[in-house]
């Protein structure tokens, strides 16, 4: 599969950095007001199942499993049709299919008929959505940007969705607060329209697609793309951390609400602004990540990243109510900071280091194992929490997160300061 010459302005050149660039500037602008919305979510679904429909630990366990589980139903097929159609369009069409997801739970609450199935349904449809999302936008950015651009493009990228884990939650416990967590899901639809109406504003034309093989079935393309990621001894190594990883940083996180609501009787406005303050570390890490990359090298950074991500999580099952809830605050603080760190050097890397029309593959290859096994620790987060409690639940996930470093030092990344640029052998 080969890509043709890319047409229209070629704003990238222009001086002054990306800031200049209004087409990424448009894509930018897009991804936060979107990321801010998802975040909202992330603590007003969970708010709505436990104030609304008095849900159990295992039922808004299940909500985050079925944000995930179409990473493992859908996931490689994903990619290969991402490799096939037209990013952006596939971008505009998910952000459309989100916000009539999420109006449609204040619609069913006016009407009386809202139920945690509906809940589910919303929560499995906006992760279908975000699965070609986040595929087609890794596959975009490369046509907007020159690869010397892409860890700036990443790390700005990285910090506006590290800036979105903040404000999202913060604004959710607010408006659950003020005028109560199902309407904090309209705002979450606003979003994505707002996203798609920035994306059709950007001028690039993305180059046509042109398979060299119109035969080569979808299987086929698939398994290219696996391939690819298991025969790389870095690809395949990060593929793993990341799945690793996690099954207990999202183990943790599935859970945390309830934990806090329930275990430590915290109002909705101070839950959204302490999950506010653990991501604050991810805008650190973001910011930081390209100076790091440079200065110490980009696979030391990773291990610096990881440091971070694993221990600290010990951290937080030392909540209790008052000063208590300084351990999760500076625990969550650091994972945010390690997990923005190691998103923005391995993007950049997998971006530059993977041919380009095996790039939608080979991200949702990764993908299918980084984000497969959420659904898994959630539903196991929250069967633990359901037979021993919801503090043992957090103790077991933020213990297994905090071994997950060990994992990087399996493979090469160990004996370089640099990633490679491209692969040893084509």
């Amino acid at each position: 599969m080969t890509a043709a010459t890319r047409s229209g302005p070629t704003p990238v050149r222009q001086a002054g950095g990306l800031l200049r660039h209004r087409d990424f500037r448009l894509l930018w602008a897009g991804q936060a007001v979107s990321s801010i919305g998802s975040n909202v979510t992330t603590v007003a679904l969970p708010l709505v199942a436990v104030a609304v429909l008095d849900a159990g630990t295992f039922q808004v366990a299940v909500l985050t499993a079925a944000a995930w589980l179409p990473w493992l139903l859908i996931g490689l097929p994903a990619g290969a049709w991402v490799d096939r159609l037209p990013r952006r369009s596939v971008m505009v069409v998910c952000d459309l299919f989100c916000a009539l997801a999420f109006l449609s739970v204040p619609l069913a609450a006016l009407l009386g008929r809202l139920t945690v199935g509906h809940l589910l349904m919303v929560a499995l449809s906006a992760g279908i959505a975000r699965v070609f999302f986040e595929t087609a936008d890794q596959v975009y950015l490369p046509v907007l940007l020159r690869p010397e651009q892409l860890p700036e493009g990443n790390a700005r990228l990285q910090a506006t969705q590290t800036v979105s884990y903040v404000v999202g939650p913060g604004l959710a416990g607010l408006i659950a607060q003020l005028t109560g967590a199902v309407v904090a899901l309209v705002l979450d639809a606003l979003t994505f329209l707002l996203s798609a109406i920035l994306l059709l504003r950007i001028r690039t034309v993305e180059p046509r697609v042109h398979r060299a093989d119109q035969s080569r079935s979808l299987r086929r393309d698939i398994a290219e793309g696996l391939r690819f990621v298991a025969r790389d001894p870095y690809l395949r190594v990060l593929a793993v951390f990341g799945a690793a990883s996690n099954i207990g940083l999202i183990g943790y996180q599935a859970v945390l609400v309830v934990f806090l609501v329930r275990e430590l009787r915290l109002e909705p406005g101070l839950v959204g602004v302490l999950i506010a303050v653990m991501s604050t570390g991810g805008i650190i890490g973001a910011l930081l990540a390209t100076t790091l990359g440079r200065r110490c090298g980009t696979a030391r950074t990773l291990l610096i990243g990881a440091a971070f991500t694993g221990p600290p999580a010990l951290l937080i099952p030392l909540a209790a109510p008052g000063i208590g809830l300084a351990w999760p605050a500076v625990g969550g603080l650091l994972i945010g900071l390690g997990v923005a760190i190691g998103n923005v050097v391995k993007g950049a890397f997998r971006q530059t280091y993977t041919p380009h029309h095996l790039l939608g593959r080979v991200t949702v290859s990764m993908h299918l194992l980084n984000y497969g096994t959420i659904p898994l620790a959630a539903l196991l987060a929250g069967a633990i929490g359901a037979r021993y409690g919801v503090g043992t639940a957090i103790f077991v996930m933020t213990a297994w997160l905090a071994l997950t470093p060990l994992i990087l030092l399996i493979g090469p990344i160990r004996r370089r300061r640099d990633l490679p640029a491209a692969p040893a052998a084509s």
